[in-house]
């Protein structure tokens, strides 16, 4: 029960920052999303991510900012094998599988429904 409780509590902490972000900046909800991304791949560059992933479970894995840490733990693997161009090639590899059905179900919700105009 404690897991499920700190993953709920980190969550939710994510979830205060980005409405905080939204009400009290002239921040729009992309420039919170780029925020969240990259202070996730600062704090994997830093290796404060995966500690907190380890402490909050899905908690810190489930958000946006984990998108990030996945980017530079891929470039940092790849980069450690194939030099400068694993680092190009190395921060989709592992993000690839996400990328592909945000893509794909993104096409089929715009088949179905009718955007806002």
């Amino acid at each position: 029960m404690g897991s499920y409780l700190t993953a709920f509590f980190v969550g939710g902490l994510f979830c205060i920052v980005g409405q905080l972000l939204l009400d009290l900046t002239r921040m729009t909800p992309a420039h919170v999303l780029v925020t969240f991304v990259v202070g996730g791949g600062i704090a994997s560059g830093l290796n404060l991510y995966e500690p907190l992933i380890e402490f909050a479970g899905a908690g810190a894995f489930i958000p946006i900012a984990s998108f990030g840490n996945s980017l530079v733990q891929g470039a940092i693997a790849e980069a450690a094998r194939f030099g400068v161009i694993g680092v190009l090639t190395g921060m989709f590899e592992l993000t690839s599988t996400g990328i592909t059905a945000a893509i794909i179900f993104g096409f089929f919700m715009a088949l179905i429904f009718d955007p806002k105009g």
